[in-house]
C-alpha cells in the first residue's frame, strides 16, 4: 500500500504534518476529515523531492494563473452563475495547462458533492492554505463571491509587489551580466593576443600584468572545470536550502544584511499583514488565520516566530503583545497592529499596514537600484582600466620606456 505525506489543520488551528499508508489520496483525505482535521495538502511519498527540484514552488510559478482564475470565478459568481458553471467556465478559459488540470479536478470533486474548500485543499501546490481557508470561511458564511473578490485583490497585490521587485532588478542584472561578459572577453580574447609579446620578459614583467596573464591562461585551460564547480555548488546550495536548520540560519542572515535586510523584512511584513487582514476580514478566527498567514511567508525565521506566538494568542493574550515580544514586525507595524487591536479594527489596520509597507518597499527598491547601477558601472570601469593598465604597463616596461 502506498504511503502519503499530508499537511492539515487541527481543531485548534495548528498545522499538522505527517505520513501514513492509504489506498489513494481520496481515501486519505476522507480519513483525515473523520479525525477532525482539515486537509491542506496530500501527496504520495516520493513525489515531493521531484516537485521541489523541478518546480521550486508551484504556487509561485502559477501565481498569475491563480490571480486570473480567482478574478474570473469571483466575476462569474457575482453575476449570479452557480458555482459549478463558474468553475467550468474558468477551466475552459484557463491557458496554463497545470492550472487548467487542477481546476478541472476541483470541478469534478465539487460535482461529486465535495465543498469547494475541500476540493481546493486536495491541490495544495496550486491553492495555498490561506486561500483554502478563506474559501472555507466564504462558503460557511454564504459570502463566497465577496471572498473570491477579496482573494483576487490579495493575490494580485502580492503578485504586483513581486513583479515590481523583479522589474526593478532587471536593469542592474543586465549591467552586471554586461560587466562580467566584458571582463571575460578581455581575458579570453584580448589578453592572449599580447602573450607572444611578453614571452621573453620573464621576471621583468610587472606583477599586475603577470597576474592578468595567469588568470587568462587559467580561464582558457580550466574554464570548463570552473563552470562544473559552479554548477555543482549551485546544485549543492539548492539541496541544502531544503535543510530546515540551514534555511533558518541563512534567512536570519538575510534579515540582518545591510540595505537588503530592511527591504526583505518590509516585504514579508506586507505579505503577512495582507494575508492575515484578508482572512480576519472574511470571518476566519484569529488562531487559524495566524497559522495560515504564516505559511504565506518565504522567510523561515519569520514563519517560526509567528507560529511560536500562536499558543499565547490561543491563551487569550491578543496578537499585538506577542508580536511585539517576538520582534517579528517592524516598529511602525507593531504600533499600528496594537492600535487596530485596541480599537476593534484589527483586520482594517492590518490591510493598512500592508499598503504602507508595500509602498515603502517600492521606494526602497528604487533607491537601491539608484545606488546599485552606478556602483556596478564604476566597478566595471575600474576593473577594465586595471586590466588594460596592467598590459600597457607591461608593454612600456618591455621597451624600457618611462611611464
Amino acid at each position: 500500500m502506498p504511503r502519503f505525506v499530508y499537511r492539515a489543520l487541527n481543531a485548534a488551528g495548528e498545522i499538522v504534518d505527517g505520513e501514513r499508508e492509504s489506498v489513494d489520496r481520496g481515501e486519505l483525505v476522507a480519513a483525515l476529515k473523520a479525525e477532525g482535521l482539515r486537509p491542506l495538502k496530500a501527496q504520495r511519498k516520493g513525489h515531493g523531492l521531484r516537485l521541489k527540484l523541478d518546480l521550486g514552488s508551484q504556487r509561485r510559478v502559477d501565481e498569475a494563473a491563480l490571480a486570473l482564475f480567482t478574478r474570473g470565478v469571483a466575476t462569474l459568481l457575482g453575476a449570479g452563475l452557480p458555482l459549478e458553471q463558474a468553475l467550468a467556465e474558468a477551466a475552459e478559459d484557463e491557458s496554463v495547462p497545470a492550472m487548467r488540470e487542477a481546476v478541472r479536478a476541483v470541478l469534478a470533486r465539487v460535482r461529486s458533492g465535495a465543498s469547494l474548500a475541500d476540493a481546493l485543499a486536495e491541490h495544495g501546490d496550486a491553492f495555498p492554505p490561506y486561500y483554502v481557508g478563506l474559501v472555507r470561511a466564504g462558503e460557511a458564511g454564504g459570502t463566497l463571491a465577496e471572498v473570491m473578490r477579496d482573494l483576487a485583490d490579495s493575490v494580485e497585490r502580492a503578485r504586483g509587489l513581486r513583479q515590481d521587485i523583479r522589474s526593478a532588478l532587471v536593469y542592474p542584472v543586465l549591467v552586471l551580466v554586461t560587466a562580467v561578459g566584458s571582463v571575460l572577453i578581455l581575458l579570453l580574447a584580448v589578453i592572449p593576443e599580447f602573450e607572444p609579446l611578453f614571452e621573453g620578459a620573464g621576471d621583468s614583467l610587472p606583477m599586475t600584468a603577470a597576474a592578468v596573464m595567469w588568470l587568462s591562461r587559467m580561464l582558457r585551460a580550466d574554464g570548463w572545470l570552473i563552470l562544473l564547480l559552479l554548477l555543482l555548488a549551485a546544485i549543492g546550495l539548492r539541496a541544502a536550502w531544503h535543510d530546515a536548520r540551514l534555511r533558518r540560519a541563512l534567512d536570519a542572515r538575510f534579515l540582518h544584511m545591510p540595505l537588503v535586510g530592511p527591504v526583505l523584512a518590509k516585504t514579508e511584513t506586507a505579505r503577512f499583514a495582507r494575508s492575515l487582514g484578508t482572512l480576519l476580514k472574511n470571518g476566519v478566527d484569529l488562531v487559524p488565520a495566524l497559522s495560515m498567514a504564516a505559511r504565506t511567508l518565504a522567510n523561515a525565521v519569520l514563519v517560526q516566530g509567528i507560529e511560536g506566538i500562536v499558543p499565547r494568542v490561543r491563551r487569550g493574550e491578543g496578537v499585538s503583545g506577542p508580536l511585539a515580544a517576538a520582534g517579528i514586525l517592524p516598529p511602525m507595524a507593531e504600533r499600528l497592529v496594537r492600535v487596530g487591536e485596541s480599537s476593534g479594527a484589527l483586520a482594517t489596520m492590518l490591510l493598512t499596514v500592508a499598503r504602507i509597507h508595500e509602498e515603502e518597499v517600492a521606494r526602497e527598491i528604487k533607491r537601491l537600484v539608484a545606488l546599485l547601477v552606478p556602483a556596478v558601472t564604476l566597478a566595471l570601469g575600474v576593473l577594465v582600466v586595471a586590466i588594460v593598465g596592467s598590459i600597457l604597463s607591461a608593454i612600456l616596461a618591455s621597451y624600457d620606456l618611462p611611464f
